[in-house]
């Protein structure tokens, strides 16, 4: 592990010295941006066949929902006609999980190695490398004892919570369109019953996308940069990938 994390740490320094031309000191915060791009740009094309497989999902609404009907008395002969239906059609109802999972190992490398005093057994430079004033290695409680909310430190926070509650706010009024324009049927377990809490977490993820500044709040500021780049991307992507899903109140215009 220890010299996994020397590599890493070797990555990050020559990203950061490539960009030391343009960016100077910022040039560690750069290099973490730029190594934030390119994972999700690698993982773009499992979200472009994530994209594929929930609008397919949610073509197949009408004829999930009339399988569930027709089974309703038969839980075992339910999931399998809805296996069947998924394997005809091929479309994995967890199809969009795969590209958040490949992305977690890239953000818990930038904790890791952020949140170590020493790599190897050498003391681990890359702490005092800093965004404008506030050093990459630290959070968002060191910024408040130099300076408070509006000092120097504070500043460089207050900008990061600013995109993330913008990008928050705009994936929120997305999502809601997209669940009203396209009702999904609710998930259901073996015995043909919703499953528990499905209900409530629906009701839930417009409001995810928020969470994300409990995160840039506790973790140290190269992770943070991480979190609010990847998010940034993924509100970009989706806004992207899910163009042509229908407005509300389309699929009413059309039946009329």
């Amino acid at each position: 592990m220890s010299a996994f994390m020397s590599a890493f740490a070797s990555l990050v320094g020559a990203l950061a010295d490539l960009l030391h031309p343009l960016f100077r000191n910022g040039s560690t915060a750069a290099a973490i941006i730029l190594f934030t791009a390119l994972v999700r740009l690698a993982v773009h094309p499992l979200s472009r066949a994530a994209a594929r497989g929930q609008k397919a999902q949610r073509r197949l609404q009408p004829q999930i929902a009339e399988l569930r009907k027709k089974h309703a008395k038969n839980p075992e002969r339910m999931q399998k006609a809805l296996m069947e239906l998924h394997r005809e059609e091929k479309v994995s109802p967890f199809s969009g999980c795969l590209p958040s999972l490949l992305q977690m190992p890239a953000f818990f490398l930038l904790y890791h190695l952020f949140s170590s005093q020493k790599i190897g057994d050498e003391a681990n430079a890359l702490l005092g490398h800093q965004l404008f004033d506030a050093p990459l290695g630290e959070r968002w409680h060191d910024a408040l004892s130099h300076g408070g909310v509006f000092g120097a430190q504070g500043l460089v926070y207050l900008g990061l919570f600013a995109i993330v509650a913008a990008v928050a706010t705009f994936n929120y009024g997305r999502t809601k369109r997209q669940m009203a324009a396209s009702p999904v049927t609710p998930a259901t377990g073996p015995d043909g019953q919703p499953v528990p809490g499905m209900g409530a977490m629906t009701r839930m993820m417009p409001l995810m996308s928020f969470f994300t500044l409990f995160t840039v709040g506790f973790v140290p500021l190269a992770a943070a940069l991480y979190v609010v780049t990847s998010t940034t991307w993924t509100a970009i992507e989706r806004a992207y990938l899910y163009r042509d899903m229908p407005a509300p109140g389309a699929a009413v215009a059309t039946a009329a």
